[in-house]
């Protein structure tokens, strides 16, 4: 998947912002608080970083297709191994349950005032 469309797919999810930070990255957020990464460190050090669950977690990593996200393992992110290690199917359906993660995470308020309720 290229950047640019990387760069679309995470802005349809609802509620979703970019911001850029960090020598360049693009960093998509939601209520404030990050689900993906992608260009700048994240091209530098490998391909696109994402939330994942637990389980999505150990599959990739053990299948190859990602590794322990550089700061971010303990939270369960992970780095793909080139953009292109996931169909762009797969990496939508990654991108969406990224998002579903932490709008779970955030207050009933602060999903309210965003309108995810």
């Amino acid at each position: 998947m290229t950047p640019k469309t990387f760069e679309a797919h995470c802005l349809r999810l609802p509620a979703a912002t970019k911001v850029v930070q960090w020598e360049g990255t693009s960093v998509f957020k939601v209520g404030g608080k990050m689900f993906a990464l992608g260009g700048g460190f994240a091209a530098s050090s490998g391909g696109y970083m994402f939330k994942v669950s637990d389980m999505a977690y150990g599959m990739l990593i053990e299948h190859g297709l990602a590794r322990p996200a550089p700061y971010l393992a303990r939270a369960k992110w992970v780095q793909l191994v080139g953009n292109n290690a996931l169909r762009d199917a797969e990496l939508i359906g990654y991108l969406a349950q990224a998002h579903a993660l932490i709008v779970a995470k955030l207050t009933r308020k602060s999903r309210k005032a965003l309108g995810l309720e």
